[in-house]
């Protein structure tokens, strides 16, 4: 049966029982900081301060999302504290927080799912183009209270204005977007337009559009240990790849996408709705094999979405609720992997929904909070020679409460959360397996506090309890998985991963300084993961998920400081560093943790002027699992200027950035593909935006 009507069903009673839902950001339209006190608010948390979260967090917009900005989210965050990337190629690069990634990692569009397969296989792009993002939220840690267990890792909200929350004062408003990036041939350009069509209805249009060609790197597409065995064979053909260089072969890809919404907006209540097409047709880097008898695979990936949205909210005058907030949503999703003469090896279809209620409470002497319910529904169904996965469905339904208490000097909050899940599988001859169902009830909860201890310092400390049910990606494969390389085998029979985590924060700030640390430990029982057991199936690897207790721990900090003023410039030292560590008990280190890294930036600003130089340390990984291979570390060196050339209020900007400068090799442990698909070499980026 569609999702369509389960969804939309759930979405009716909702709307039925609260006629509006979320402006994130309230009155303040598209910014990022709270017009009276500056500080940063995360829209995610019904509009909290990021200094009162007892959890690491960034927020990216403005200067930085103009200077950071690329064609995709995990590659356009991976300056922030705490977040790596897949990186398999240019055009598929999600995120990777504190070590976690796929179904550990939530990747949402203004609070809720993106409803594509990028879960599924880090091949797989994430369908949110951050061409139309206005900021980009990342809440690190246990956030599963909010957005569901599968948030364990962490969570990435993309916030746009597809549906309008405020009424334009110009007759039509409209901002511009145009990128070149030297090293793939980048070509984008986007814009969107708001038209107010009374003094309470806008209509919204936007559309962008990315062209890369195959992304230059900064030396060999293979390893150097990679190399040394191309390099021995007789096969004259294999033993060319040892000189590959230059260009990483099969990573060109084209993107496009345009939406239109409309929105009833008053000083008390919005309600909106928004459609969307996302077309996408780009390459995965070829995985070489260095056996004769093995052809490597040179695919692309066809990939389509048809999206509708609905945004609401309602602010009563008075009374304990201070707003009823309504978000939901629908995607159709399908991609072709297309083999290199054309022809359609695999087909992923996907439909999804998910609607969210949340009732916000005034605040009533520095106490707040919300509580709120959750529907997710998901069906799954891969057809061709590469099929991994039975058809298979999803249903997840919460209930959650967040709360929060501030008593000046102590604040403290506490969440909960009840998640009732079923995934089950259709039978399937090929794959061999029954009629599957498996429900899960899980249960989690928080509790922390932080004390003031100096003026502007607070140390805090947070405990949380998180149960996540397995997905069907964990519990019912078994066949050949074309972009892991591996023949992936379930177990239908797994139990719920279960962690115990303590997370301990210091932040503070002064006269031209501040400083942010988070450390964090989690016990996990029943952690599902990938072993490679030695057999090979189908020319693969075979991969057996297994389930035991692990232990991940780490750290983050961030500082700046206020050098000095030169004339108009404020001269400013910035510094990330992040640290994280995984282990199964007794079984050695999980794969694809990020290593050790430093970055540290130097600043000169203005306020029609920004220059930036910076510098990324990334160690080498030797601390990995017996199927991987070690991960030399490299440096980087980055630099900017963004210009207002018309004055500081001008609403035109001009940013030139160049990356990777001295062409280094550098490859992310945390990539499935990084033994075959290095970084992106220099690449001298200009960016434009406009509006009026």
């Amino acid at each position: 049966m569609s999702l369509r009507i389960p969804l939309l069903c759930a979405t009716a009673l909702i709307v039925c029982a609260s006629p509006s839902y979320a402006q994130e950001a309230s009155d303040q339209g598209h910014g990022d900081h709270d017009a009276d006190s500056g500080e940063i608010v995360i829209t995610a948390l019904y509009g909290r301060n990021q200094a009162d979260l007892l959890a690491g967090t960034s927020v990216v917009s403005g200067e930085d999302l103009a200077r950071e900005l690329k064609p995709t989210i995990g590659e356009t965050l991976s300056h922030q504290p705490g977040v790596s990337a897949t990186s398999f190629g240019p055009n598929a690069s999600r995120p990777v927080l504190r070590g976690f990634q796929g179904e550990r990692v939530r990747v949402l569009s203004d609070g809720i799912g993106s409803f594509d397969v990028s879960n599924t296989s880090v091949d797989h792009a994430v369908v949110i183009n951050p061409l139309t993002a206005d900021r980009i939220e990342v809440l690190r840690g246990p956030s599963a209270l909010l957005f569901g267990s599968s948030a364990i890792g962490g969570v990435v909200n993309v916030v746009d204005s597809r549906i309008p929350r405020r009424i334009p004062d110009e007759a039509i408003h409209a901002d511009f977007l145009a990128t070149y990036g030297s090293a793939a041939d980048e070509r984008s350009g986007g814009a969107r337009v708001d038209v107010p069509l009374s003094d309470r209805f806008v209509l919204h249009f936007d559309g962008s559009i990315v062209k890369t060609g195959d992304l230059e790197i900064g030396g060999n597409v293979l390893t150097p240990a990679l190399r040394a065995q191309a390099a021995a064979s007789v096969d004259p053909a294999i033993a060319a790849l040892a000189d590959l260089k230059g260009k990483l072969p099969n990573s060109a890809g084209r993107t496009w996408e345009v939406a239109g919404g409309a929105a009833y907006v008053t000083s008390n209540a919005n309600l909106g709705f928004s459609v969307s097409r996302y077309d996408s047709l780009y390459g995965v880097p070829i995985r070489y094999s260095l056996d004769p008898a093995v052809a490597a695979e040179s695919v692309r990936l066809d990939v389509k979405q048809t999206r509708v949205d609905v945004r609401g909210e309602i602010n009563p005058a008075s009374g304990f609720i201070e707003s009823v907030r309504l978000r939901g949503g629908y995607a159709d999703y399908t991609h072709n992997e297309l083999e290199a003469d054309g022809a359609i090896g695999t087909t992923f279809n996907n439909q999804g929904g998910e609607a969210r209620l949340e009732l916000v409470q005034r605040e009533q002497n520095g106490w707040r909070g919300a509580i709120g319910s959750q529907i997710v529904l998901r069906k799954l169904n891969i057809v061709g020679a590469e099929k991994f996965l039975p058809e298979s469905k999803t249903q997840q339904y919460g209930l959650f409460t967040t709360q929060s208490l501030d008593l000046g000097a102590l604040r403290a909050e506490a969440g909960a959360r009840i998640e009732h899940s079923i995934a089950s599988a259709t039978a399937d001859a090929i794959l061999g397996n029954p009629d599957l169902r498996r429900r899960f009830t899980s249960l989690s909860g928080s509790l922390g506090a932080s004390v003031e201890v100096l003026t502007g310092w607070r140390v805090g400390l947070n405990g949380s309890y998180t149960q996540r049910a397995p997905s069907p990606e964990e519990l019912f494969p078994n066949g050949p998985h074309a972009g892991t390389q591996a023949f992936e085998i379930g177990d239908p029979t797994f139990g719920k991963e279960k962690s115990t985590g303590l997370e301990a924060i210091l932040r503070g700030s002064g006269d031209g300084y501040s400083l942010s640390a988070s450390f964090y430990y989690s016990w996990f029982k029943g952690f599902i993961f990938e072993t490679q057991t030695g057999a090979i199936q189908d020319d693969l690897p075979v991969f057996q998920f297994g389930q035991a207790d692990a232990r991940h721990y780490g750290a983050e900090i961030e500082v700046s400081v206020k050098l000095a003023t030169i004339g108009n410039f404020a001269i400013n030292l910035d510094g990330v560093g992040d640290f994280t560590r995984a282990s199964i008990k007794g079984g050695g280190p999980l794969p694809r943790i990020p290593a050790l890294r430093l970055l540290g930036g130097l600043e000169a600003q203005s306020d029609a002027i920004t220059g930036r130089v910076e510098v990324e340390w990334v160690d080498g990984q030797n601390r990995i699992a017996a199927f991987e291979t070690p991960t030399k570390g490299y440096t980087m060196v980055n630099g900017s200027l963004s210009l207002k050339p018309f004055g500081a209020d001008s609403k035109f900007n001009l940013t030139l950035s160049a990356n990777n400068i001295f062409d280094v090799d550098a490859r992310r442990h945390a990539s499935f593909l990084k033994d075959y698909a290095p970084l992106g070499g220099r690449d001298i980026r200009l960016g434009l935006r406009f509006a009026f």
